[in-house]
């Protein structure tokens, strides 16, 4: 670290990771209200691997190991095609708030993941067990997510939710967990960078090959996109993606992991708030109560938890950290 920064270069950077990542929800809902999901989100990686790489060509030389490269096109699979991509495709007919609200929940899949499905990666040991705190975080964010959900599931999306879409967006918060987990036991570039950069080009490349499958190529006509879904998606590479991250990583350096992580439960109050201030989604009693619940777990836990287990390392930053693009989607 050759410098401390000041309080305000501080203050800009937080600001920056809550608004920023906070509004990427909001920009995937308008991008997708015209671009097909998986096309959509494989062009943005794309994009923004694309100048990342370029930049640290230039500037620093890119380095990585065959083994880097296979690793972090895992990541780039788990976090932007499970996590990212199911997160545009929900989209669609899901309001932005309610999800993020229920990616929010990422870090209990996370806590519950570490401790009984990571023996595989761990040399057959089980990560640490949740104390009483954490169990109790876990339980409300699931209580939290009950609430804000099940309901509408049980009555079949009679409340406007598409129930596919909810189904769709939990696995969307495995994949992200999975993902931010296999980062611990990946190999990692010695640039942080240059591992955002393969994630993304790779993550790309798995976004495509499902828009083919899906037959999103086929179906797709320039004439059919508004101008609204190409600038968010424009903001999306540019503020989620290029900006967002590297003032993630830079607050990596620069504050402490504990710090980092509040962006976790400030992100989906920022995400209701303009989901509901620019495309007036609606915000009733219920959701009011389960963003409350679900962001006192995810703040119990992000307390609770080891400051090692809470967020991504910095050498190990991913792409897609709080969109998620959270995920680790944000």
């Amino acid at each position: 670290m050759s410098s401390t920064p000041s309080r305000l270069a501080l203050i800009l950077g937080f600001t920056t990771i809550y608004v920023v990542w906070g509004s990427t929800y909001l920009g995937i809902r308008i991008a997708v209200e015209t671009l097909p999901p998986f096309l959509m989100a494989a062009a943005r990686f794309l994009v923004a691997g694309a100048i990342i790489a370029a930049f640290i060509s230039v500037t620093r030389g890119f380095r990585a190991t065959r083994k880097q490269w296979i690793d972090n096109s895992i990541i780039g699979a788990l976090l932007l095609l499970g996590g990212n991509g199911l997160v545009s495709w929900a989209e669609q007919k899901i309001p932005s708030g309610i999800a993020t609200l229920m990616v929010s929940v990422g870090p209990l899949f996370i806590v519950l993941l570490d401790w009984g499905a990571l023996k595989f990666f761990n040399d057959g040991k089980r990560g640490s067990r949740p104390n009483l705190a954490t169990f109790a975080g876990i339980a409300l964010g699931f209580a939290g997510l009950v609430l804000l959900v099940g309901p509408d599931v049980l009555r079949g999306g009679t409340d406007g939710l598409d129930p596919a879409r909810i189904v769709g967006l939990i696995f969307a918060c495995l994949f992200w967990s999975a993902g931010s987990l296999y980062t611990r036991y990946a190999s990692a570039p010695a640039e942080p960078f240059t591992g955002a950069a393969i994630q993304m080009l790779m993550g790309s490349v798995w976004l495509l090959l499902v828009s083919v499958a899906r037959g999103e190529l086929t179906d797709f006509s320039l004439a059919q996109v508004s101008a609204n879904s190409v600038w968010a998606w424009a903001y999306l590479i540019v503020f989620g993606s290029l900006i967002g991250f590297t003032t993630f990583v830079w607050l990596m350096k620069h504050s402490t992991p504990s710090h980092v992580a509040t962006y976790a439960y400030v992100n989906p109050v920022v995400a209701v708030f303009l989901g509901w201030l620019i495309l007036k989604e609606p915000i009733g009693p219920r959701t009011l109560l389960a963003s409350a619940i679900i962001i006192a777990g995810v703040a119990i836990i992000t307390v609770a938890k080891n400051k090692k287990t809470l967020a991504t390392p910095p050498r190990q930053a991913v792409a897609a950290v709080g969109d998620p693009d959270r995920a680790p989607a944000k």
